[in-house]
């Protein structure tokens, strides 16, 4: 399988990045039946954050860099780059835009789901309207066969795979690649809050906190709301803190025995958050660690998206090549 991902760059990973995609990449990246092709979608954070993009999106790139390195996608096994370092994305997606109905975007089960949930920024403009368009693009120029969603982002891909079907029938052609789903399981992994994990939520814990700062996050966690006190019995399966216990606790007794003395009063809020806080530090102990050494590594966060966009833009003309072709668009080669 020939594998597509990306990430934008709109603030730093958090831990519903990592379980959600991160750990997902590494997974597939580490199958030698597959090639793989992550990239970080800077033009995609344009939508909405296009006075930022100088500033803070530039210092998001570089932490997502070594992010990813971390956590052990490896450059000489995954190709690793930049979206606006190969020009093609931009290409395809203008030629694709012409053939992309309004009401085909409109109908995207999430643009007015983000129009609600990224309050205070500017999404009224045609970027975000037409960010499937672009999303196409990203998947057709490396001729991907699968993409990893979840279920709820299948139906993104099929508008997706409805825009490479009407290019190939219209040109007559099979140049592009109409794209497979890659289901993937992802552990349920709520914010601070209860709601999704999310930048936008303020609900987050990323992946560059700190073991003390991690403490503090999962300390201002409201846990359990029907047990005002220590001495009532526990709630878990309502619990908000309760689902990281499958996430990062690998002993199932134990995730048992938390169970049972929540219920029975004898384990409290306070001290089964303290708990929780060390199992997560534990857990992120060696990325951290690998996180510093990257740190140390100068230029090395470049030289990565360097070679990655060298070998993304090799893999891009060629598919950019067949497209023009099969348009007819290859005027100045009949004309040399």
């Amino acid at each position: 399988m020939r594998i597509l991902s990306g990430i934008q760059p709109t603030g730093y990973l958090h831990y519903g990045n990592y379980f959600g995609a991160v750990r997902n990449w590494v997974r597939l990246q580490n199958d030698p039946a597959n090639e793989t092709f992550y990239f970080i979608a800077d033009l995609h954070a344009l939508t909405s954050n296009q006075a930022g993009y100088k500033s803070e999106v530039q210092v998001y790139i570089e932490n997502m860099v070594v992010d990813l390195l971390a956590s052990g996608i490896d450059p000489d096994n995954s190709v690793l780059f930049l979206q606006s370092d190969v020009p093609e994305h931009s290409e395809l997606f203008v030629i694709l835009s012409m053939l992309s109905p309004v009401s085909w975007l409109e109908r995207n089960p999430t643009y007015k789901e983000k129009m609600e949930e990224i309050k205070g920024k500017d999404l009224d403009n045609l970027g975000f309207l037409g960010y499937p368009v672009l999303q196409t693009a990203d998947i057709a120029l490396y001729e991907a066969t699968h993409v990893p969603v979840g279920k709820d982002q299948i139906p993104h891909l099929e508008i997706s795979r409805e825009i490479i079907r009407r290019f190939n029938t219209t040109y007559e052609t099979e140049a592009l690649i109409e794209p497979q789903p890659l289901l993937s399981e992802v552990p349920k992994l709520n914010g601070l809050d209860g709601r999704k994990m999310s930048k936008s939520y303020n609900n987050a814990i990323y992946l560059i906190d700190d073991p003390d700062t991690v403490r503090k996050k999962i300390m201002s966690m409201v846990t359990d709301v029907k047990r005002p006190k220590k001495s009532d019995p526990g709630h878990p399966d309502e619990c908000l803190l309760f689902p990281y216990y499958a996430v990062f606790c690998q002993d199932q007794e134990r995730i048992e025995d938390v169970r049972r003395r929540c219920m029975a009063a004898e384990l409290g809020c306070v001290e089964d958050k303290k708990q929780m806080a060390e199992l997560i530090i534990d857990y992120f102990a060696d990325f951290h660690r690998k996180r510093q050494e990257i740190l140390a590594k100068k230029n090395m966060v470049f030289d990565v998206l360097a070679e990655g966009a060298k070998k993304a833009r090799a893999v891009a003309r060629q598919t950019m090549e067949k497209v023009r072709q099969a348009m007819g668009m290859d005027t100045l080669r009949r004309y040399s």
